[in-house]
């Protein structure tokens, strides 16, 4: 059975380990991480694990595959040294904190001819599958636009912004579930709380399709809210993950337009029909996640979330960075309101 190792024991480092302790498809023989109280927790709670505090002992181990929980900020770092090394890699979203380094890794690794894989769980949850085949097979007719809010009460992170944070698994959906990248992208956020580190942002991204998708993400909100809405010429779909019981419904509603021959022909027909709720599964997206990663580097077969994926989401995650605007400006100059 294939040796996989974690790096990283933060915030996600656990979850990562339960996952990947609970798998029949891999040993998991070691962790790492440089902060040795966290490193003692997790090989108490598994004690078969070996545990190390420099990353390249770890990778100078037996090991075939790692899996990288780490700062952002480290990712390409470790990500290019394991792959070096000869392991197969997995590293969680961003792969990269550049595009041009996450390129750097998808050439190194098809050079190397090892597995890179990003963490995108979203993409291995029932909702977001099954919108994708409900997409796919024109069940919603043609898509006309894409609305997606993820808001909370933190968590701040010390190393990316809110967009890089939160807008990353968004952005990873849009991407799967359309199967195409952006044309023009639009952002504007502010720091609330802290002056050099957006906590709010809306995003607007256009596709060459013509799908248009905003996105709207926040540290600074009262509710926690994972509401995304997919408008379609045939049918609509809400999909509210915070909805326990009824995560995605679809409903057979819609505007008709009826071309006029005389301007009194005029007429928009509205169309509100059924709502049902398709039945999803009880699946957990992260142990998918984990047991297709093993999947593709032991049969070659080629990833969903790819490193090649991965680049593609922070390509974009810099697109509306460029984009980004500190201060709105006036559609029209000079205009004032009075009252």
């Amino acid at each position: 059975m294939t040796k996989i190792a974690l790096a990283g024991l933060g915030y996600w480092g656990p979850n990562l380990a339960r996952v990947l302790n609970q798998s029949q498809t891999c040993d998991f023989v070691a962790a790492c991480d440089v902060n040795r109280i966290s490193l003692e927790k997790i090989t108490t709670q598994y004690p078969f694990l070996k545990g190390y505090r420099d990353f390249n002992e770890l990778i100078s181990s037996d090991v075939d595959a790692v899996v990288i929980a780490t700062p952002i900020s480290t990712h390409y770092d470790l990500a290019k040294r394991a792959l070096l090394a000869g392991k197969h890699v997995f590293v969680e979203k961003p792969l990269a904190h550049r595009a041009d380094l996450a390129r750097e890794l998808v050439e190194l690794a098809a050079d190397r001819q090892k597995t890179l894989f990003t963490g995108h769980t979203f993409i291995y949850s029932p909702p977001v599958i099954k919108i994708k085949e409900l997409i796919d097979s024109g069940e919603i007719g043609d898509v006309h636009y894409i609305s997606l809010s993820r808001v909370n009460l933190g968590l701040y992170q010390k190393d990316v912004d809110v967009v890089w944070d939160l807008a990353v698994h968004d952005i990873s959906i849009l991407l799967y579930w359309l199967g195409e990248m952006p044309v023009n992208g639009a952002s504007f956020g502010r720091a609330c709380v802290q002056h050099d580190k957006r906590d709010v942002a809306f995003l607007w991204l256009e596709f060459p399709s013509g799908v248009v998708a905003s996105n709207e993400i926040s540290w600074l909100s009262p509710q926690k809210m994972r509401r995304t809405c997919v408008v379609g010429s045939k049918r609509m779909i809400v999909y509210d993950d915070m909805d326990l019981a009824e995560k995605v419904k679809i409903y057979d509603s819609g505007v008709d337009f009826c071309q006029p021959q005389t301007f009194g022909e005029f007429q928009l027909t509205y169309r509100i029909g059924d709502m049902h709720a398709p039945y999803l599964g009880n699946a957990e997206p992260l142990l998918k996640e984990i047991e297709h990663f093993v999947h593709c580097f032991t049969t070659g077969e080629r990833s969903i979330t790819s490193g090649e994926f991965g680049a593609q989401v922070v390509e974009v995650l810099e697109l509306v960075d460029r984009s980004h605007l500190n201060t709105p400006q006036p559609a029209i100059a000079g205009i004032r309101m009075g009252f």
